[in-house]
């Protein structure tokens, strides 16, 4: 659910596969207020599938481990970690002043340009970001938030990009952080720690606020390029239900963008992730045309139930119909199941072992709304210290203390090169 921040870097790896096609023309302002039509597309023109993604230049960590493994006579591993490297993948955007982030951005879309490839960009750095917890951070206020992403527009400038924004800002609002608790446990009783509680209700509420403004600002902002092709984070199928999220999405300006994005940094397999991307663009479609969030089918439902429930309310005109893009990095043996009753917060998400690499990115998935696979999480990065409940220092379903987050992570490297499905080890 969290996720680390992420280094970037401005230059590419000479690797080609198909992508989706995007440029971009800005005009900057303030941002605009938010909209409800829910199946405007933000772009001019089509995915263009001849173009290829963009593969920034990796974490050096991930060579210097491929070289120790040469060294240690383990050769096909080496090869599989350099395949992993060099796969495209996302820049992560966040921190950084606007001059920064835009200059950075400028690189990066330039370099990818001359390459005749197409940069994935994620914004990361939204005010409150992870509820203070693993991937902390972002920006003071939507005043800041907002001059940073008029520096990112910028720095796209007239060239490609799919643009991510804000993976987890509509699914964690600052509504749903857990609020300062009595350390007995017990409400409040007297009237100082019932207005306290009250401030602190209202200030969470006034941010929930700001945060749907400031993604949907981002979307707009972005989505406003004639060329740049914009994804609003929907979370993935295993957390929000599809009545849940959509509302969400709403409020946050998927109108908009050219969509959403699904799975980021998680671990849904593709069935899944497809067809949670189907029924929220689904209900998105239903909600436009007048009907309920609550009445949609959700991922909880039997298929063939949903499938009927599709058939008689929301016509199929992909067209019309707000696309996703997915995260396939980590997710080729799907979702990891914790032991048991082991423990307390198993936090699945966080690390988890056993997994594998997804399918390398592409757009051309055989899905009408699905517009690109990608690899929005760089493989190999750690998701932070993953103490499952416990008083640590040590992961207990691994035995050693994990990297913080966004270091480079050996372990679980090696894992998802050796498990990925397809392999990418030479044979």
């Amino acid at each position: 659910m969290r996720r680390p921040i992420l280094r970037t870097a401005p230059l590419a790896l000479p690797l080609t596969l198909t992508t989706t096609g995007l440029a971009s023309a800005l005009l900057l302002g303030a941002l605009p207020a938010a909209a409800t039509t829910a199946t405007t597309a933000a772009s001019e023109d089509p995915v263009d599938v001849a173009t290829s993604l963009y593969a920034p230049r990796a974490n050096p960590a991930a060579y210097r481990q491929a070289d120790a493994m040469e060294r240690a006579k383990q050769p096909r591993e080496a090869a599989g970690l350099r395949a992993m490297a060099a796969t495209p993948h996302a820049v992560w955007l966040a921190g950084r002043t606007p001059d920064e982030v835009r200059s950075e951005t400028r690189a990066i879309v330039r370099d990818a340009a001359r390459r005749k490839k197409t940069p994935t960009l994620v914004l990361y750095n939204v005010p409150g970001r992870d509820c203070s917890q693993y991937s902390a951070g972002g920006l003071r206020d939507t005043a800041e938030y907002r001059a940073w992403v008029g520096a990112v527009a910028a720095g796209i400038g007239r060239g490609r990009a799919l643009v991510v924004v804000e993976p987890d800002a509509l699914a964690l609002v600052p509504a749903d952080c857990p609020a300062g608790a009595r350390k007995d446990g017990k409400e409040a009783k007297d009237a100082k720690e019932a207005k306290d509680e009250k401030d602190a209700e209202a200030a969470r509420a006034a941010a929930t606020a700001a945060r749907y403004a400031q993604v949907e600002g981002a979307a707009a902002t972005l989505g406003a390029l004639p060329r740049t092709k914009v994804y609003v984070d929907a979370g993935h199928p295993a957390w929000h239900t599809v009545d849940s999220i959509v509302p969400r999405l709403i409020k946050g300006g998927v109108a908009r963008a050219t969509g959403f994005a699904v799975n980021v940094s998680n671990y849904g397999t593709d069935d899944a992730n497809a067809w949670y991307g189907r029924l929220i663009s689904s209900c998105l479609a239903h909600v436009d045309k007048g009907g309920k969030a609550s009445a949609c089918p959700t991922q909880k439902w039997k298929r063939a139930d949903a499938q009927r429930w599709l058939d008689r309310h929301v016509p199929f005109v992909p067209d019309r119909m707000k696309h996703f893009v997915t995260d396939n990095s980590r997710n080729g043996r799907g979702p990891w199941t914790p032991p048991a009753g082991k423990y307390r917060d198993a936090q699945d998400w966080c690390n988890p072992p056993g997994r594998g690499l997804g399918i390398r990115p592409t757009t051309r998935t055989g899905d009408p709304l699905n517009d690109a696979n990608l690899w929005i999480k760089t493989p190999g990065e750690s998701d932070g210290a993953c103490l499952r409940g416990t008083k640590g220092p040590k992961d207990p379903e691994r035995g050693t203390i994990d990297p913080k987050a966004g270091d480079w992570f050996p372990a679980q490297a090696l894992e998802l090169v050796r498990l990925a499905n397809p392999a990418i080890m030479p044979h």
